[in-house]
């Protein structure tokens, strides 16, 4: 029986009878991953040792998998058990280092020929992991099976080939259909390669990704812009469906006078620009407005331009740019990632928090001279709704040369037509859509993305794109793709941890030196973990998916594992006495003698360690290894 923290300590809020469940809930990395990617299995993967298995791991449900290793938000990482013991594991950084070893962009021959080497490690490595039913070895085996019947005859279209763009088409196109991206660029990648900037995603790993993906037999048709070089209506007579994947390419305009001045620039147009090898001409002071990691994208991208600016005509009487990032947000309150930040300061972008536009000041020809602002009292109200607040007494003036917004980001959609195409449109403009499956009010027509649930992180991108595919199937063939189940928990004969694991610190990831970033746009900040770095930090694993099991019926009541728990997660209590509100099942809980008692287990601060099990003379506590596998199987509508 397990129960969990609460205001009153441990144990105080309600027990739980464990179940399939609550046993896949413990691995809280992969139940916390869009495309359930077993964290856990590769981590520990690593720890031993096995870096190749690693990565037929992580690749397995995810197939941008090389560049989430870079650039990922890492949901997983936030919900690691291991953050509330000192700090999470560092997980993305680990896939990062697997991916480089064995992805495709280490591979001879690229993209090409990568499934058949996953299906062949597939063999050789046995599928000793928690599989999820959107894990590519198991769809691969249902398809040649026959179990997941490809299509055949049918196309598909895709407006977009950023992250749910191409993740959709690749699972599309194992699923039998002959897809085509359309896209505004002159390559695929979407944002990918033009609104990330390359000192944290190089453009080769993107290029290495979309070449598994064409590959497959996916079409490109770059330089496309839909609703000029082609209609939507065109697209939808030659595909038997369309998706539309299109990022959020624009950015929203500053609520201030002055948004429209010469000079005023949006921030994703910016690194769009640059990472087209045209940037624009900013001049010696620049003022980003934004508090998120876009900013941070836009900010630090801009003190790189100007440091090679400088470089190339020595000619600032000054020397040196000053380039300023202001926020409405308090620096506890920003919602970039606390390394972006970090990173900023080192790099020397001069952060102005609690301040928010009033006007964008012009000189005489109408070009922006500077930002005037106020004072930000707060952000959001008591609801924590969106609800900045202002001292207008309190104002700065900040002189400048370009001003560039990155306060959010919008859609063009200015190709779809709703009355003409059968569509609803939400009143911000969006298309009314499922957001899990894209599925929309026009039978052919779906959406995939941001543009489905509104912004969230790259792998939420990803997930989507998949679920938009298997929806398409769905429609195609009148048959939904469903699994079959197989749990299993099996003992760990001889359970051991790593000497020092719960002391060991998180490792800290190197980076580029400062002086040495500036110089160079291209230049990577983040450096890869050497081997043995990752051994080392792989080890710090909880091993969630190993658990503490108790026979009941052999316990002698002595209280030996509640006395050696160094983390105190263990009770033993009478079952009549208990006051937590543990739900039991009546038939159950009739069955019970009455001086029946109780062990109840936080699991929120368990750390596998199997002392308890070591300790009990009865052997009724076993450390078992827990295991899923989700198989694909068609089920008939």
């Amino acid at each position: 029986m397990s129960a969990h923290h609460g205001d009153g300590g441990p144990f105080a809020r309600r027990g739980r009878l464990p179940d399939g469940a609550y046993w896949r809930e413990q691995i809280r990395c992969q139940a916390a991953c869009p495309v359930h990617t077993d964290a856990r299995g590769y981590v520990r993967a690593i720890a031993e040792g096995d870096f190749e298995r690693a990565y037929v791991i992580a690749r397995g449900p995810n197939p941008l998998a090389s560049i989430c290793g870079r650039v990922c938000g890492a949901p997983c990482e936030t919900q690691c058990r291991r953050g509330e013991y000192d700090k999470p594991v560092s997980i993305r950084a680990l896939k990062r280092v697997v991916c480089e070893s064995f992805g495709p962009e280490r591979r001879a021959a690229g993209g090409r020929g990568l499934h058949d080497y996953l299906r062949e490690a597939a063999v050789r490595f046995g599928a000793h992991h928690c599989q999820d039913k959107e894990e590519l070895l198991p769809m691969l085996q249902a398809l040649t099976a026959g179990e997941v019947p490809r299509v055949k005859g049918k196309s598909v279209g895709i407006v977009g080939s950023g992250p749910a763009g191409l993740a959709g088409a690749h699972d599309l196109a194992l699923l039998g259909f002959d897809v085509t991206i359309y896209e505004l660029e002159q390559f695929l990648g979407g944002m990918l390669m033009v609104g990330i900037p390359e000192y944290r995603l190089p453009r080769q790993v993107v290029q290495a990704e979309v070449e598994v993906i064409t590959s497959l037999g996916v079409k490109g048709v770059t330089g496309c812009t839909v609703g000029k070089d082609v209609t939507f209506p065109q697209l939808r007579e030659r595909h038997d469906a369309v998706v539309i994947a299109v990022g959020m390419k624009a950015s929203r305009k500053a609520p201030c006078p002055g948004a429209n001045a010469a000079g005023v620039l949006g921030g994703v147009e910016f690194l769009r620009e640059v990472s087209l090898g045209r940037p624009p001409v900013l001049g010696s002071r620049i003022v980003v407005i934004g508090g998120g990691n876009v900013a941070y994208d836009v900010g630090r991208t801009v003190v790189r331009q100007t440091s090679v600016d400088a470089a190339r005509t020595a000619k600032r009487s000054s020397g040196v740019a000053q380039v300023y990032l202001c926020s409405l947000e308090s620096l506890e309150e920003m919602p970039a990632d606390d390394v972006e930040i970090l990173e900023g300061d080192e790099e020397g972008l001069i952060r102005m928090n609690s301040m928010g536009p009033k006007e964008i000041l012009t000189d005489p020809a109408g070009r922006a001279r500077g930002v005037l602002f106020q004072k930000c009292l707060r952000v959001f109200d008591e609801q924590r709704r969106f609800s900045p607040l202002f001292d207008p007494e309190s104002l700065t003036e900040i002189a400048c040369d370009s001003v560039l917004i990155s306060i959010g980001q919008t859609f063009d959609l200015s190709f779809v037509d709703a009355a003409r195409d059968g569509l609803e449109v939400r009143p911000n403009g969006t298309i009314l859509c499922d957001p899990v499956t894209g599925v929309t009010k026009a039978p052919d027509v779906y959406v995939a993305g941001d543009l489905a649930y509104g912004p969230k992180l790259l792998i939420h991108a990803v997930a989507s794109g998949k679920a938009v595919a298997r929806a398409i199937y769905e429609r195609a063939t009148g048959r939904r793709i469903g699994h079959e189940a197989t749990e299993i928990h099996f003992p760990v004969t001889r359970y051991g941890r790593e000497d020092g694991y719960e002391k060991t610190t998180r490792v800290e990831l190197r980076t580029t030196p400062p002086e040495e970033r500036l110089h160079d746009v291209k230049r990577v900040v983040e450096k890869t973990l050497t081997l043995q770095a990752a051994q080392v930090e792989a080890a710090r694993c909880l091993d969630c998916g190993v658990n503490t099991v108790f026979d009941g019926e052999k316990c002698v009541l002595c209280g030996g594992c509640v006395d050696v728990c160094p983390e105190t997660c263990l009770r033993l209590v009478p079952l009549a006495g208990l006051t937590t509100g543990v739900d039991l099942d009546p038939g159950f809980a009739a069955e019970l003698p009455p001086d029946a008692s109780a062990i109840l287990k936080d699991e929120t601060i368990c750390i596998r360690c199997s002392l308890c099990a070591q300790r009990c003379p009865a052997d009724v506590i076993t450390m078992e290894r827990f295991l899923y596998r989700e198989t694909p199987r068609c089920q008939e509508d």
